[in-house]
């Protein structure tokens, strides 16, 4: 079984290396708590900004200076904004480790935040939220989430165009102070490095960094239902969404084999009975997204017009009707899937990198492989099939949410 090292900072800070072997690079994957479920009312976009503005310098360097000397050096690196956590993802050849970390821890623990750099930053921000109008599919995501989950964890990810427009400078730089903090924050590799090094310069570099995290925030219910988001459009856009286990559950190992029965291809059963054997849509799938304090399974379909109805009366009745178990074959399937995806994980530094610096931000602790290949082998049929015939999806209080984006509103199946 492969290690995975741990190490906490006195300032709270966690530390994780994977090695993985063959690998002559190095891929980084930074979390700290600047998500959107953190940003002050009336500042929605403001992790958005953040994530921009940290690649546009440091405190030692501006912009152009600092981009030089990363990409000297081989860099490849980016930003992404989470729920909870700003993202900075980056992989460069193991040797080039050493001078590269001061240039990219640098990016959040001492960015430059340049005024003069908020409003290209900005342009870009509202262009995304701008772009969802030709994005419909896009879109719909974005109400589906905001409708099913509780605020402030179901925000969108772009932010808000009206608070966009309204983000100085200064407020900027303040929700960065309050929230750009060691203790909540994660910093895992995955690659080629020595360990001894690695973490001898990593306390260097970050052992002096201080702050607290920001408490959690409250969430406020979730308004659910049924939304139709009218759109001029000779497609029509179905999502759904249902609540499933929390990813600390053990439980939600048997949900994400469900839906790997659903959507595991095109061998999956939505694909078999929305798409091949009806014809009813040009896309469908189902996934499962969990997290410390939620889980939930979101599903799509992409059709047209005359056959929306159809669909959407169908995949409902194909998501709940997976309740009554699956077959022998579907099961097999889908755990040949899953392990195969955790084979393809593998051979990926940057995904193993992200991957262990989730797990200990989400479950306290990073898993390996071998361990998720453990626990979806103990899955049995017969447990799944008890499983799903207690946990109907949509049954109880966790209601469907559904929303579409079309020229007509839909009937929502009983």
């Amino acid at each position: 079984m492969s290690e995975i090292f741990r190490h906490c900072l006195a300032n709270g800070l966690w530390l994780l290396a994977e090695p993985v072997e063959g690998a002559a690079s190095l891929a980084m994957s930074l979390l700290t708590p600047s998500g959107v479920a953190y940003e002050p009312a009336g500042q929605q976009g403001a992790a958005a900004l953040l994530a921009e503005m940290v690649c546009r310098g440091t405190i030692d360097r501006d912009a152009r200076a600092h981009s030089e000397a990363l990409d000297q050096l081989g860099v490849q690196r980016g930003t992404a904004v989470e729920t909870r956590y700003l993202h900075l993802g980056a992989t460069m050849i193991g040797q080039m480790a050493a001078q590269a970390m001061p240039l990219l821890l640098d990016m959040i623990r001492r960015p430059r935040l340049d005024p003069v750099q908020l409003e290209p930053s900005r342009e870009l921000a509202v262009s995304a939220i701008d772009s969802l109008e030709d994005e419909p599919e896009e879109r719909m995501f974005v109400r589906l989430r905001g409708r099913h989950i509780p605020a402030p964890f179901g925000r969108s990810l772009l932010g808000e165009r009206e608070d966009l427009l309204q983000i100085d400078a200064g407020s900027l730089r303040r929700f960065w102070e309050r929230t750009a903090s060691p203790a909540g924050s994660v910093l895992a590799f995955a690659g080629k490095f020595d360990w001894p090094a690695l973490r001898d310069q990593v306390e260097a570099l970050l052992g002096d960094w201080s702050g607290e995290p920001l408490a959690a925030a409250t969430p406020m219910p979730a308004q659910r239902g049924y939304l139709h988001d009218p759109a001029d459009s000779q497609q029509v856009h179905i999502g759904l969404a249902y609540d499933a286990p929390p990813e600390v559950d053990p439980a939600s190992v048997m949900q994400r084999v469900a839906v790997a029965a659903l959507s595991g291809g095109m061998s999956g059963r939505l694909f078999t009975e929305v798409r091949e054997k009806r014809g009813l849509c040009y896309a469908v799938f189902a996934r499962y997204a969990g997290d410390r304090e939620r889980g939930l399974v979101l599903a799509y379909a992409g059709t047209s017009p005359p056959r929306a109805q159809e669909t959407l009366d169908v995949l409902v009745e194909q998501l709940r009707g997976v309740s009554d178990g699956i077959s022998q074959e579907e099961f097999d399937r889908a755990v040949v899937g899953m392990k195969s995806n955790l084979v393809m994980q593998g051979e990926s530094t940057s995904a193993r990198a992200h991957a262990i610096a989730g797990d200990q931000a989400e479950l306290g602790r990073p898993r390996t492989l071998d361990e998720q290949r453990v626990e979806i082998e103990a899955v049995s049929l017969e447990g799944l099939n008890e499983y799903l015939r207690t946990h109907v999806p949509g049954a109880g209080e966790g209601a469907m949410t559904i929303v579409t984006t079309g020229p007509a509103a839909l009937n929502v199946p009983a």
